[in-house]
């Protein structure tokens, strides 16, 4: 399979690193890729005969300057449009940065390989937060693949769980604790007494949060996903203005102190249900006892819970964060597509 990767950050470095180290376990199993593109804001690099990743791996020891890489390196001249000219990929990975109020530059991305028969994968929440169906619609005319896996989690397997191990039955319920950032901060506070500043603090000391934590917190990213996950899986077109938002910035280590007295613990909590034929949706904080699934989703895990109406209950707990998770996630679903899973039928 020929691959163009379209947005070259911490998870692209992650994801080139992924398939070159598995390379022998993939190719045993009869999967071979082949990069042919790598772009990035200001430039790429291209090989028709496919990139030599040990090599190129190297070089960014080095350099972060992709356009300097003596083996097919430019700033200019290797870009989308020339990758789409040449017509040689099979399937483009699209991670540049998530725009949420018009998709750009990865709905123009996604939207135009489409139509141009190519497979997509893509980490990025915006063009599907807002086009999910016309970009299915568009891949199922084309008889290409769309994988999202990536926008709802990371490696946490919510997408596929509910595509493949709900198929036939209707979710009724979707609650997840989807926010990594925020579930580690509020067990930092349970676990010391600080209060929300300091657990914040320590998050961003750690790398796990943020300089700027707002979309976290303030329960935007959860409430990202959860609309990805609503639009998908209950194949509706809500938005996010359909969505009661509500963060953890005003939690207090006496909130906290109360929920322990009562053996709860508070979760930043997605959830989508439908109440009276009508689909209600809210990210806010719960108080959930042990006998709730989400209870014992712990530090930078993340887990989602399904209720349908023939195959009853699903949770779905775990995944690892970090930015090799989320590129293991990408190479999951381009993985499923080259073995003939459809996620567009």
């Amino acid at each position: 399979m020929r691959i163009g990767i379209v947005g070259f950050g911490g998870v692209g470095r992650a994801f080139l690193n992924l398939i070159y180290n598995k390379k022998n376990k993939l190719e045993s199993e009869g999967i071979y890729f082949q990069v042919n593109y790598i772009i990035g804001r200001t430039g790429g690099v291209y090989n028709k005969h496919g990139i030599d990743l040990h090599k190129f791996i190297n070089f960014l020891f080095d350099e972060k300057d992709i356009t300097k890489y003596c083996d097919g390196g430019k700033a200019e001249d290797i870009n989308f449009e020339l990758m789409l000219n040449n017509k040689d990929i099979d399937l483009m990975v699209e991670m540049t940065p998530t725009n949420k109020e018009t998709g750009e530059p990865g709905m123009t991305h996604i939207t135009r390989c489409l139509e141009n028969n190519i497979n997509v994968v893509t980490s990025n929440k915006g063009p599907i937060l807002l086009a999910y169906h016309k970009l299915y619609n568009l891949a199922k005319a084309n008889k290409v693949q769309l994988g999202i896996g990536c926008t709802t989690g990371g490696a946490l397997p919510s997408i596929n769980g509910g595509f493949i191990d709900l198929a036939g039955a209707d979710i009724i319920s979707i609650e997840g604790v989807l926010n990594g950032t925020t579930n580690f901060i509020l067990k930092e506070m349970e676990d010391t007494g600080c209060n929300y500043d300091d657990a914040l603090k320590e998050a961003q000391r750690l790398g796990i949060a943020e300089t700027n934590p707002a979309l976290d917190v303030e329960g935007f990213d959860t409430a990202s996903k959860l609309l990805i996950l609503t639009n998908v899986l209950m194949n509706t077109e809500k938005t996010m203005d359909d969505i009661f938002i509500e963060g953890i910035t005003k939690l207090t280590p006496h909130d906290i102190n109360r929920a322990k007295s009562m053996n709860k613990k508070y979760k930043l909590v997605g959830k989508t249900q439908i109440l009276d034929n009508k689909i209600e949706m809210e990210v806010k904080l719960q108080l959930l006892d042990p006998s709730n699934p989400l209870y014992g989703v712990e530090g930078k895990n993340k887990a989602v819970r399904y209720i349908s109406d023939t195959l009853g209950e699903l949770t779905i707990m775990g995944g690892a964060s970090g930015v090799t998770p989320a590129a293991a996630s990408i190479l999951r679903d381009i993985i499923n597509i080259n073995r003939g899973y459809k996620f567009v039928k």
